[in-house]
């Protein structure tokens, strides 16, 4: 939200303003009461008008995009495409920004920080979950699709909140709902033999071009990719004047590491630049070294408030400094190497090199602070060589540093000296960049950093300084709290598969196929129905006796139980199923069961076309598709067995007539 200053009023000096009738001054305020709602409905309709205006370029942008084979003309319009797509992202910020009732006030003075970097979300396109879904429920699974109507209607409103999810915890349990239905819908409806007709379209955070695939595991890495960037957004908009907000945001920061890592780590040949592995990379360590600088800030809010002037406050405060310098000093060169340079938006480059600067300069001035305040104690002089790293590869243990008073405001000045050049240097690089010039908060915090070290240097300064201090020593990067890249609690969210009426994950997907037979009526002969059972949801036939009921009947070993006397018991446990069975009397009992076919082949036996993305099952890796009561794995994509569906359950018992094991 902008903050502008009000005019004063001119006429502020004069008698006649004191003398305006009190009634007149309330009713121009009662109107301007009244036009308020009408101007932000106004600013809301332009808003909406220039963000459709925006959509329709770059709609006409995309299909030129996709319709040209010509180089220059697509590196044309990819760059035009990051203009359409930055602009997009700056009219609903403002727009959300508008519609909120809460003015946030930017903390003043020394409680004035820098920005941090923010991820803008990935954006996608509405997608038709229905069609084919459908026709797998009516195809494969031999059900009414007709009557989960209400389950797909459920999805496709899932994945559209997710589009636009609200910037805090509540988004967050949201996009998580909705990765876990993709791992459900991963495990029952896409496998290498039969998978919805569907492609997913989505558009890079960082350019804005567009990527389309038919692989779920590009949906599922898009959606992580927004968790992650939400977590960026959340940790931005933490308060960080206060210790409590520099805790917020440093969290939300490693969770966002986390899931970048994940990305990283998992997937392979991205379709969009920003899931690289490169770009991946970078993120995350953005955010580690965004972490560090909430850590640091802190830090620097205690040390203010406790002991402002305690010398080993001021040293641990220099070392956390530095790292933050360290840590942006890292970024920064990750930005500048191809091909992330090539995507990434200069001003974030830029501001990078400008902490990177900033930082250092800071370590600088908390160590000349502490060698102005501290005493000549010997173990206060020790702390403060450990600081300094050393000034040569021959001089492990650092510099000596001087015990007497004068040589000691000597060395700070030193400090000082270099504390103000890097300033200098950071307000330079703000001033080369575009971006970064509008960005007067920026200018603020560096501008009241280098007036500090100028005025402790002034402080310092005396009328007999003709000669030079030495050439400071560079400040030992150290941190009391390195940020731990936390993977995102996905699994603290509970889901419930929306088609679990289709049955059992074990058995009712397109990895397998089934014939359904029956109803068949049997009744109880003298050693029962003539089969075993075993296993739950659903219930195996483990044994047929030969000459028995169930093989008169047509039973056969391995058939699953899905229906007693017109009851669908396929997610029911293995003693209700004998409760039903030992509860009939002589008019018998109607199954339906399903007799397991032979896996089908994949549909095209030649060489596989490269995929852009490849999840861990398509690069020779699975993860086990975990069961409700165990947590969700971040990228699994399939269930896989340890054993054969036969060979999971407790041995049968050795009387084959029987209905139950002992």
């Amino acid at each position: 939200m902008i903050l502008e200053e009000r005019p004063d009023d001119p006429g502020a000096g004069e008698d006649s303003a004191r003398l305006q009738d009190d009634s007149s001054i309330r009713k121009g305020c009662d109107s301007l009461n009244q036009n308020q709602p009408s101007q932000l409905q106004s600013h809301r309709a332009r808003l909406h008008q220039q963000i459709s205006k925006e959509l329709r370029m770059r709609t006409g942008a995309e299909n030129l995009y996709r319709a040209t084979s010509n180089t220059w003309v697509r590196e044309t319009v990819a760059l035009e495409l990051s203009y359409v797509n930055s602009n997009l992202q700056l009219l609903k910020e403002e727009l959300a920004e508008l519609s909120s009732s809460v003015d946030v006030d930017q903390p003043e003075g020394e409680s004035v920080t820098i920005p941090m970097i923010p991820l803008g979300l990935k954006e996608t396109k509405e997608l038709d979950w229905a069609t084919p879904l459908k026709e797998l429920i009516s195809e494969h699974f031999g059900e009414d699709s007709a009557s989960y109507e209400t389950e797909i209607q459920e999805l496709e409103d899932l994945r559209q909140a997710t589009r636009t999810p609200s910037r805090d915890e509540e988004g967050l349990d949201l996009l998580a709902a909705y990765y876990g239905q993709l791992c459900f819908l991963d495990a029952r409806f896409f496998s290498p033999a039969r998978s919805p007709r569907l492609l997913f379209h989505w558009y890079d955070s960082l350019t804005g071009v567009p990527a389309q695939q038919r692989a779920l595991a590009f949906e599922k890495g898009s959606v992580l990719f927004n968790i992650g960037a939400l977590h960026t957004q959340i940790g931005a908009r933490q308060d960080c004047s206060c210790t409590e907000g520099t805790s917020h945001a440093t969290e939300a920061f490693q969770r966002a590491a986390g899931a970048f890592r994940l990305l990283r780590e998992n997937f392979s040949h991205a379709p969009s630049p920003d899931m690289s592995a490169a770009s991946l990379s970078m993120l995350e360590q953005l955010m580690v070294a965004q972490a560090q600088e909430c850590i640091f800030r802190g830090l620097l809010l205690t040390a203010s408030s406790d002991t402002p002037n305690n010398s080993p406050a001021q040293l641990q405060l220099a070392q956390e400094a530095a790292q933050v310098a360290a840590e942006y000093g890292l970024v920064h060169r990750a930005m500048a190497q191809p091909p992330v340079r090539d995507y990434l938006p200069a001003s974030w480059t830029n501001l990078a090199h400008v902490k990177a600067e900033h930082f250092c300069a800071l370590a600088h001035y908390h160590a000349a602070t502490a060698l102005c305040e501290g005493s000549s104690d010997k173990d206060e002089l020790s702390r403060r060589e450990q600081v300094f790293q050393p000034s040569t590869a021959g001089d492990p243990q650092g510099p000596t540093l001087p015990q007497h008073p004068e040589e000691r405001r000597k060395l700070a000045k030193a400090h000082l000296k270099r504390a103000i050049l890097g300033q200098e240097e950071a307000l330079r690089l703000h001033t080369l960049c575009r971006v970064l010039r509008k960005v007067d908060l920026l200018q603020v915090v560096v501008t009241q950093a280098l007036r500090r070290s100028l005025a402790k240097y002034s402080e310092l300064e005396r009328e007999d300084d003709f000669f030079e201090a030495v050439e400071a020593p560079d400040i030992q990067p150290k941190t009391h709290q390195a940020p731990e890249v936390r993977v995102p609690s996905l699994s603290q969210m509970k889901v419930t598969d929306f088609f679990h009426r289709l049955g059992p994950l074990s058995v009712f997907s397109t990895k397998n196929r089934w014939r359904l037979v029956g109803p068949v009526h049997m009744t109880p002969g003298e050693g029962g129905f003539g089969f075993t059972l075993r296993g739950d949801s659903p219930v195996l036939i483990a044994a047929v006796a030969p000459g028995g009921q169930a093989e008169s009947a047509g039973l056969k070993e391995g058939d699953y139980i899905v229906s007693v006397n017109g009851r669908p018991c396929k997610r029911w446990k293995h003693v209700e199923v004998v409760a039903q069975l030992r509860g009939v009397g002589e008019e018998g009992v109607s199954l339906q069961v399903v007799s397991m076919l032979p896996s089908p082949e994949p549909r095209s036996t030649g060489p596989r076309r490269p995929a852009l993305l490849w999840s861990q099952r398509e690069c020779g890796f699975e993860t086990p598709m975990p069961a409700r009561a165990r947590p969700w794995p971040l990228l699994g994509w399939s269930r896989k067995t340890k054993q054969s569906k036969t060979g999971s359950h407790p041995d049968p018992c050795t009387n084959r007539n029987c209905v139950t094991c002992p």
